[in-house]
């Protein structure tokens, strides 16, 4: 008797699977086709990313717009997004941000007068705050005065 090293055919694991054969190859060559556009378009954002370092996802994704026409590759933005960021490849995005207020400062800290205090009727205690707002590159600053027990702005 011959000693065969008989493994399980793909007729057989496909039929255990509850799919075609030719299911099973269409996902193998989508798959093949996917992992070479990708391929591609990640070489030319590693072009792109040698002189622009910082560029973010949208603006390479408008740059690479004429490379995916001419390679006749259908990738969407989000598609780009999650292309970069399984590969590590996305711009951290740094907020500024503003100092606005310095607790720590060399002047005379007063002492809160008002600790403890609960007061019974309107008008009795005011308390203010200054709020900022930036607007565009600029800015604005809001300062109101409101009533401790009626909390309604008074001023």
């Amino acid at each position: 008797m011959k000693d065969r090293n008989k493994g399980i055919s793909l007729s057989r694991i496909c039929r255990l699977l509850g799919m075609s054969r030719q299911a099973y190859y269409q996902h193998w060559w989508r798959n093949e086709m996917l992992t070479i556009e990708q391929d591609l378009v990640l070489k030319e954002i590693w072009e792109i990313r040698s002189d622009h370092r910082y560029m973010g996802t949208r603006k390479l994704y408008e740059l690479i717009q004429p490379f995916l026409l001419a390679h006749q590759i259908k990738m969407g933005r989000d598609a780009l997004f999650n292309l970069l960021s399984v590969y590590g490849m996305l711009v951290k995005r740094y907020k500024r941000r503003v100092s606005t207020t310095n607790s720590f400062h060399m002047y005379r800290k007063f002492p809160n007068l008002i600790k403890g205090f609960v007061p019974s009727f309107p008008n009795q205690l005011w308390v203010s705050d200054i709020t900022y707002w930036r607007i565009h590159s600029r800015f604005l600053y809001i300062s109101f005065i409101t009533d401790a027990f009626s909390r309604k702005i008074v001023g």
